[in-house]
Formats: C-alpha cells, sequence, structure tokens
C-alpha cells in the first residue's frame, strides 16, 4: 500500500508573538530529534490533533 498524503488546506491564523516563537523552537527541537524537517504548521497540526483526541474527538 502506497503512502497516501492528506490534502492540506492553506489558512490564516492570528498568533502572539511568543506563541510564535515558541512554534518555532519545537520545530527546531522536533526537527532534531526525529533527524526529519518539521515546520511550525506540522506542530501545529500535531498539538491540534492530541486537542482533538482528548476531546473524544479523532480525526
Amino acid at each position: 500500500m502506497a503512502d497516501e498524503k492528506e490534502k492540506l488546506i492553506k489558512t490564516t491564523i492570528h498568533l502572539e508573538e511568543e506563541v510564535l516563537e515558541a512554534l518555532e523552537e519545537l520545530a527546531k527541537e522536533y526537527s532534531k530529534e526525529t533527524g526529519q524537517k518539521w515546520s511550525k504548521g506540522a506542530v501545529i497540526r500535531v498539538a491540534l490533533s492530541e486537542f482533538f483526541s482528548r476531546r473524544g474527538k479523532i480525526l
């Protein structure tokens, strides 16, 4: 079975400067830990996935 990539839809969000800085820092940390490039958007997607899972909604 071939890896299927989910279609991402570009959107705009407004964040505080501190949140943006924290996202950049986490993306760098994840990149070092995994050896794969992580973007701020990828970190946001992981965080949202965890948030929804805790609320009982599996995406």
